[in-house]
């Protein structure tokens, strides 16, 4: 099972999830035999079950762990999905200037990025007209879920008669496993949250790709800006006002990539308080959600060690919006270098709502009850992580830290 409840039940705590949660296609162990079996056993592993490249360079070989050629059709088939996803935009940005190539099309790209570019409201209207649920619900999104593997737990049932904002921590390199749970149904998100249209936001910026914003409508996201989230929360729904409707903020933001190091959780929160404006202005209902593993899919330079790569990534992200983490993890024939991100468990845990009451008029929302939501949000959190560390995150080097 992909999903799961991780409320109160007949077995003690993490007991249950200890024995459901383990890794698709073969334990780490099996890993292992697969990766190392021409070497002696006698050989240092590390905890996912790998030589450590220190191993590999004190017994002579080469630093660069390469996959066996008799890796199984399934593992393959899905570092092919995932190494497309990963490439979507750039696939998507080569079948665009492939067109603009061909003369015989220009009379179709004309009109359509004049239309995107200054006329099309659909990333923001809030009618997800777009939403394909037949594409989201195709079963290569499985095969995505399963390289990792990727699983959805959730903390108690939620009311369809609510409206509702999942924070999703942390923001990671790419947020894999923000997509899994929230942009596809490989996790079962509508088994375990039935009578809720769960939209994850992103950059409006990406919504000015020409193709992919198709793609990304389809997937049923939608942008980040404050107009969107308005009219996604006040508009359809169950009652034509958004009841049954919910909205995934990433909260930390690109700023928070820049902290995405395995084995630790830093989340940048302590300043961030729009979304619970947002909240109390729509009347929806605060969701944590805690994302164990997100960090741990890529390596990055640590910035901090390297104050001009700092700033050249704040000034990026202060023009674009978006910053560039100097990531790197696997590859497609290998284990060490590469943009593909380690096959390592994605566990998100969805927590428990926090209660809002609406104040419609911004100008009379009370600033001490900003900071007491806020609280809330951030001791729901704290929860998560204290009851969930010692089964999601058994290699933590550090505990939960918010900052900024």
């Amino acid at each position: 099972m992909l999903a799961s409840d991780t409320s109160s039940g007949s077995l003690p705590r993490g007991r249950e999830n200890a024995v459901q949660q383990r890794p698709l296609g073969g334990s780490s162990a099996t890993r292992w035999e697969r990766v190392s079996s021409p070497y002696s056993k006698s050989t240092s592993v590390n905890s996912r079950g790998h030589m450590s490249r220190e191993t590999f360079k004190e017994q002579g070989r080469p630093s660069i762990r390469w996959a066996p050629l008799n890796v199984g059709l399934e593992r393959r088939l899905q570092t092919f999905v995932v190494l497309c996803h990963t490439l979507t935009i750039a696939i998507f940005l080569t079948f665009f200037f492939f067109t603009c190539a061909i003369p015989l099309f220009w009379p179709f790209l004309l009109p359509y990025l004049i239309y995107t570019s200054l006329f099309s409201t659909a990333a923001t209207s809030g009618n997800l007209s777009g939403r394909c649920n037949f594409l989201r619900s195709l079963s290569v999104w499985s095969i995505y879920a399963s390289y990792f593997p990727a699983r959805l737990h959730r903390s108690e049932h939620l009311l369809p008669t609510r409206k509702y904002i999942f924070g999703y921590h942390p923001h990671g390199i790419i947020s894999h496993g923000a997509f899994a749970a929230f942009a596809t149904e490989a996790l079962g998100f509508s088994a375990l949250f039935p009578g809720i249209t769960n939209t994850l936001l992103t950059l409006d910026s990406n919504f000015r790709i020409p193709f992919y914003r198709e793609y990304a409508l389809a997937m049923g996201i939608a942008s980040v800006s404050r107009e969107s989230c308005e009219n996604l929360l006040t508009k359809g729904g169950i009652n034509g006002e958004g009841m049954g409707r919910a909205i995934t903020i990433v909260v930390g933001g690109a700023r928070e990539s820049l902290d995405a190091l395995p084995n630790t959780l830093r989340l940048v929160l302590k300043r961030r308080k729009g979304f619970i404006k947002l909240a109390i202005h729509t009347g929806a209902d605060l969701v944590p959600v805690l994302a164990f593993g997100e960090n741990d899919l890529y390596e990055q330079v640590r910035s901090e060690n390297h104050p001009f790569i700092y700033k050249f990534q704040m000034l990026v992200k202060s023009i674009m919006g978006f910053t560039i983490p100097l990531f790197h993890a696997r590859g497609v024939f290998n284990y060490d270098v590469g943009l593909m991100p380690y096959r390592r468990p994605l566990n998100i845990v969805v927590g428990r709502p926090i209660q809002v009451i609406q104040q419609q008029d911004r100008d009379k929302i009370n600033d001490d009850y900003i900071d007491y939501l806020h609280s809330l949000y951030v001791q729901e959190l704290e929860r998560l992580w204290e009851e969930w560390k010692d089964v999601y995150a058994k290699d933590r080097i550090s505990e939960i830290e918010i900052v900024a």
